[in-house]
């Protein structure tokens, strides 16, 4: 059935005891238990071992997770209400939960989606993307190896997939030892890298060998639909524009003008290889440099975009990021303000996981204050439905839609 070997290998049970505070993270629900919130263990554990946690005051199991020594968040939570045995009707009831929640997307002639996002569907280290017929599964944890090949036949199963491919985030990669490798085809096979699949009837390619992340990114993918219904004989600036997910949706829904901007190259290549995809009239202009540079030289042209979208990668990857993110999505609002037409939309979104959506939207709202015209929050978004939030960490993605009134 595979195409790759899984190793045999029995995970050991270890009994631990928290910490006050962690005990109460624990019952809270959160998924992470760090390093200095285990007070006891039993004996030494290997990544992937059953973390059995113990209460401190009735001696009862309260909660099952996963052991992972090589990460500061030594315990990833499985289970909190109790103990749990990790069979196989355990993980089919996960995934199964997991793909009920996007059963809608199955209607709206989408056939890419997030089937598990990782903490907030129960599976913390592990990410699995479906492209048309193609699994990709990215592992971020060693911890899921004596887990995978159960896993992988439950979600082939409920896909209906015919290739599966498998990804490694850099520390894993880094592992001594690893039994598999990045971009390793461990079901089916791949004719070619690149995946065609479509997204609300737009059609759009993957790379599921070498592209970012899986591939694509799928959180936006209701944002893009919403930008291209509001772009119908509109001109567009798309900046950080990547694979072209809002400058695609845009052309495809009728844009007149399309510009994509992005710092590299190779993805505004895709870009207007993705829009070649689809049937469209208006024309897609491509711009390659700094995002901040380019835009004010746009401003000093004079240039101005019926509908402007600003999508950076996250700026705060540390905490000690979040000032100088903060800074930077303040200068966007002010830049995207400048270039965005009389009576345009302005469209700001963030995936800084460290920057609240309070904190984001604010930012917003008070650079736009600052400036000469008014405007009017149209509305502000999160995920789309494969995206589900099962912690505070896990609402990363917001998005302000700014309508201006002259």
């Amino acid at each position: 059935m595979f195409n790759c070997t899984f190793p045999e290998i029995t995970p050991q049970n270890l009994a631990i005891k928290l910490s006050a505070k962690g005990e109460r993270s624990l019952r809270s629900g959160h998924p992470w238990i760090f390093s200095d919130s285990i007070e006891k263990i039993n004996k030494e554990g290997a990544a992937g071992d059953i973390a059995v946690i113990f209460s401190h005051s009735k001696n009862k199991v309260i909660g099952v997770g996963l052991y992972d020594p090589q990460s500061p968040i030594r315990i990833k939570m499985l289970y909190h209400d109790g103990g749990a045995r990790l069979t196989e009707a355990f993980f089919r009831d996960k995934i199964n939960r997991a793909y009920a929640l996007r059963t809608e997307l199955f209607t709206s002639q989408t056939n890419s989606y997030r089937l598990l996002f990782g903490e907030n569907d129960g599976f913390p280290g592990l990410i699995a993307d479906v492209y048309a017929h193609v699994l990709v599964v990215k592992l971020y944890a060693a911890i899921w190896t004596p887990y995978l090949r159960v896993i992988l036949e439950l979600l082939i199963e409920i896909s209906g997939v015919t290739t599966v491919v498998l990804r490694l985030s850099r520390s894993v990669q880094q592992l001594k030892n690893f039994p598999f490798k990045e971009g390793q085809i461990v079901f089916g096979t791949l004719e070619d890298e690149t995946i065609l699949f479509q997204e609300h009837g737009v059609r759009f390619s993957a790379n599921v060998i070498k592209g970012h992340k899986t591939g694509y990114f799928l959180d936006h993918r209701d944002n893009r639909r919403r930008v291209g219904e509001l772009s119908k004989g509109k001109t567009v600036l798309d900046v950080f524009s990547y694979a072209g997910g809002f400058s695609v949706h845009a052309l495809a829904k009728g844009a007149k003008e399309v510009t994509s901007l992005d710092i590299s190259e190779q993805a505004l290549a895709l870009a207007k290889e993705n829009g070649k995809l689809n049937k469209t009239t208006g024309t897609h202009n491509v711009l390659a440099g700094d995002a901040f540079e380019v835009m004010r030289q746009l401003i000093v042209e004079q240039k101005r975009y019926d509908v402007v979208v600003i999508d950076p990668p996250s700026f705060a990857k540390s905490q000690k990021e979040i000032g100088v993110a903060k800074k930077k999505y303040a200068q966007l609002a002010q830049l995207g303000e400048k270039l965005t037409a009389r009576n345009g939309l302005l469209v700001l979104a963030s995936c800084s996981s460290r920057i609240s959506a309070n904190d984001f939207l604010e930012i917003n709202k008070e650079i736009l204050k600052q400036q000469p015209r008014h405007f009017a929050i149209q509305q502000t978004t999160g995920h789309d439905v494969d995206h589900p939030i099962g912690f505070a960490e896990g609402a990363y993605l917001k998005c302000g839609y700014y309508r201006f009134k002259e």
